[in-house]
C-alpha cells in the first residue's frame, strides 16, 4: 500500500506545521507531498520552510511562493521575502509547477491552484466544461499527460467531486482553512498492483494561542487579518493602512 500525506497551504503557520506533522507520523505516515504556499500570510516563513525543506519529499509551487520569491512586490510579500535567504528565495523560485504519477494504472496530477496557471483559480462551482478541461494536458506548464485525477490546494477548503467518472480532490489548508478553523490535510492511499484508492480528510486542534502569540510579536503586515482567519476561518480581504509597512 501506497501511503502520502498531502499537505498544502502551509501559510507559514509553523504550530499547525508540527500539529499535522505530528499527527501524520502518530499514523505511520512518511511520505509527505506539499501543494505549494508554503509561506505567506503567516508569521514564521523560514521556520515552516525549513520544516518543508526537511520532511517533504515532493514540493511543488504555490502563488504565495510564487510571490515572496519576487512575482510581486505588495507588503505582505516583501516582510518574508525580508525573513528568508537569498538560497530559499531561489529554493520557492524554482519549484515545480505540478506532479504527474501513475497508481493503480491511473494518471494523477498534484497542482496548486488549477492546470491553467497559478493564479487561476478552479472553484467548487467552476463550470464543467473548466473542470474538464482541468485534466486536460498543459505542456508549457510541464503537464503532459491527460489526467485521470487531480488533486489541487489554493481553496483552502477541503473537497471531493466526481468529474465524469474522474476524481476532483481539494486537500485543504493546514495553516489557513477558510472553511473551519482546524487545519486539515489528506491522506491518499494507493493499492499497489490494483486501481483502487481512498482519500481521508484529517481535521485536528492545534496550539493557536502560540500562533497568535507569533503573529503578534512579528512585526508582520495584516496582523489581524490573520489572527481573525485563525479565530473565524472566514477570508479578510487584506487593505493597506495608514502606518502599517
Amino acid at each position: 500500500m501506497i501511503r502520502l500525506a498531502i499537505l498544502a497551504d502551509l501559510h507559514a503557520n509553523l504550530a499547525a506545521t508540527l500539529a499535522v506533522h505530528q499527527d501524520a507520523a502518530r499514523r505511520g505516515l512518511t511520505e509527505f507531498w506539499v501543494l505549494g504556499d508554503v509561506v505567506g500570510k503567516g508569521p514564521r516563513p523560514r521556520e515552516v520552510l525549513d520544516w518543508t525543506q526537511a520532511h517533504a519529499s515532493r514540493v511543488i509551487q504555490g502563488n504565495w511562493d510564487a510571490r515572496v520569491a519576487g512575482a510581486s512586490h505588495r507588503p505582505q510579500d516583501l516582510w518574508p521575502r525580508s525573513k528568508l535567504s537569498p538560497e530559499q528565495l531561489g529554493y520557492l523560485e524554482t519549484l515545480p509547477y505540478g506532479i504527474e504519477e501513475q497508481f493503480g494504472g491511473a494518471w494523477w496530477r498534484f497542482v496548486h491552484a488549477s492546470s491553467r496557471g497559478l493564479f487561476h483559480r478552479l472553484y467548487p462551482h467552476s463550470s464543467l466544461s473548466d473542470q474538464i478541461e482541468a485534466f486536460a494536458p498543459n505542456p508549457q506548464l510541464g503537464l503532459t499527460q491527460h489526467a485521470d485525477a487531480l488533486v489541487y490546494a489554493d481553496m483552502h477548503e477541503a473537497l471531493l467531486l466526481d468529474v465524469e467518472g474522474r476524481p476532483l480532490i481539494n486537500c485543504g489548508s493546514v495553516g489557513n482553512p477558510l472553511d473551519s478553523t482546524l487545519p486539515c490535510y489528506l491522506i491518499l492511499e494507493f493499492e499497489e498492483n490494483g486501481p483502487g484508492y481512498s482519500a481521508t480528510y484529517v481535521r485536528l486542534t492545534y496550539n493557536r494561542d502560540e500562533e497568535i502569540c507569533a503573529a503578534e510579536a512579528s512585526g508582520m503586515p495584516f496582523t489581524r487579518e490573520y489572527i481573525t482567519e485563525l479565530l473565524t476561518g472566514a477570508f479578510q480581504k487584506r487593505r493597506a493602512r495608514t502606518g502599517e509597512v
